[in-house]
């Protein structure tokens, strides 16, 4: 049944400055002769707008982090500044300057752990699931300021994990998909829930890249679309993948808006047509038991990278359907991968790694690709 209540117009939050940086652990690519070289590369292509086959090839390891206790559990980049933020297993929130390749900051969540995170508008705050303290609608979501470390607002309801969660590109609006099989609609400035749709199985969520629809999956593979403008007039169209039921395990949404991308339990992953829910292509990666794989979009939408239950992270091109690029992730299997919005770089992690990734030939990145 759905339970929904319109969420009111929001206002941004107002940017302030990130606290001082602190130290980092860093192992050097062998690739690479100076860590400065990812600084050039990721401001050189501050505006690129298309990739190609020799670029996406040409990734690489420029920098490993391997100073985390145990499995890094989720990582996002900000929509507009070059911030990364992870969660993992030791109860740590860590934020990193991706164009200067440093950690910034390490706040500890001992009391509530941290599982799912996302940035809110403002660079130096985030919502971060929780890990402990669920039970009878406990604090499962908090909303935390990463400057000085302070809880800004709890977020109660759900009665069990939180495994998906994503925040509006326009408005202060947030989803969560719970194991209590439910997904609440939220809004920043206040800690009741605006809206609920109770659902068999397990929930993943997604809004647009322009804020005007959200994906909801449900059992059986089945995805449905609503306007985030009227979520509470019900799903306005619902998307199968014929032949798989797997469970979705996660969707992304196209810089465009045009095409989504699904991984499913079954390690398949799909890029659909997200007007009319087509089958674009579909890729399968190698089996990842009890490690959940996660698939990417490039920025421009041709391209869509995955890690693999093999170790490798393999990438494809979506309009020809082949593979374009395979490597060795030299951190085994990959349960955390995405691309940097506004950058020629992803990040990649598994158990006490991150890894950012960049290519590795300076001249063949510059040409030809800057506006």
């Amino acid at each position: 049944c759905i339970l929904l209540e319109p969420t009111p117009t929001h206002t941004h939050e107002t940017k302030t400055e990130l606290s001082k940086p602190c130290s980092k652990t860093l192992e050097y690519s062998p690739d690479i002769e100076d860590f400065s070289a990812i600084r050039v590369l990721v401001m050189r292509n501050a505006s690129v707008s298309e990739l190609n086959d020799g670029i996406i090839r040409n990734m690489a390891i420029g920098a490993l982090f391997s100073d985390f206790v145990g499995k890094i559990n989720a990582l996002d980049f900000h929509r507009t500044a070059d911030l990364l933020v992870t969660t993992g297993e030791d109860d740590s929130v860590r934020l990193y300057d991706i164009a200067n390749g440093k950690l910034l900051k390490t706040t500890h969540h001992k009391k509530h752990g941290a599982d799912r995170i996302c940035f809110t508008h403002h660079p130096s705050s985030v919502i971060c699931s929780s890990t402990r303290n669920l039970d009878s609608g406990g604090e499962a979501l908090r909303y935390l300021s990463m400057y000085d470390n302070r809880c800004l607002r709890y977020f109660k309801g759900h009665k069990d994990r939180v495994v998906s969660l994503c925040t509006s590109p326009v408005d202060d609006s947030f989803m969560s998909g719970s194991l209590d099989h439910s997904v609440r609609i939220w809004d920043l400035r206040v800690n009741a829930c605006q809206g609920i749709l109770h659902l068999r199985g397990r929930p993943t969520v997604a809004y647009d890249q322009q804020g005007l629809v959200f994906a909801v999956s449900m059992e059986g593979g089945a995805i449905k679309l609503f306007d985030s403008r009227s979520y509470d007039k019900g799903p306005f169209d619902t998307f199968l993948v014929g032949g798989d039921m797997a469970e979705i395990w996660d969707i992304k949404f196209s810089n465009d808006g045009k095409s989504m991308l699904l991984t499913t339990k079954s390690n398949n992953i799909y890029v659909l047509d997200a007007y009319n829910g087509e089958k674009r292509c579909g890729f399968s990666v190698d089996p990842s038991p009890n490690t959940t794989i996660e698939a990417t979009f490039t920025p421009d939408g041709q391209y869509v990278v995955s890690g693999s239950g093999d170790g490798t992270l393999n990438a494809w091109s979506i309009s020809t359907g082949s593979k374009v690029a395979s490597w060795d992730s030299n951190i085994g299997v990959a349960s955390c991968l995405k691309w940097a919005p506004r950058r020629v770089m992803f990040a990649a992690a598994a158990k006490g790694v991150l890894t950012f990734w960049i290519p590795k030939d300076t001249n063949s990145t510059a040409t030809g690709f800057e506006r």
